[in-house]
């Protein structure tokens, strides 16, 4: 599956960065991204809001310097979401 085929997000693993700061935020897509990858998972949610777009960045910027992410991008139904795919654990 990609990016492209994401329709629901409701049954994927999920990190909410609502009331984070920038720094922060970071450290926790990062062992987010960790942690989904040990469990083999490809697909996940960052949930960062719309709010003044602060945290959407770092969660855009910290996605693109992640070297387990192949791509991500803005969720199509909810422009408070990203999408991320990661590289599949190899065995």
């Amino acid at each position: 599956m990609n990016l492209d085929d994401v329709v629901f997000i409701d049954s994927l693993p999920t990190l909410d960065l609502h009331g984070f700061d920038s720094d922060y935020a970071r450290v926790k897509i990062n062992e987010f991204i960790d942690d989904n990858y040990i469990m083999g998972n490809s697909i996940v949610v960052i949930v960062h809001g719309i709010g003044s777009g602060v945290i959407k960045k770092v969660t855009q910027d910290t996605l693109s310097r992640n070297k387990k992410v192949l791509s991500h991008k803005i969720f199509m139904n909810n422009v408070g979401c990203t999408i991320a795919q990661i590289t599949k654990k190899s065995a």
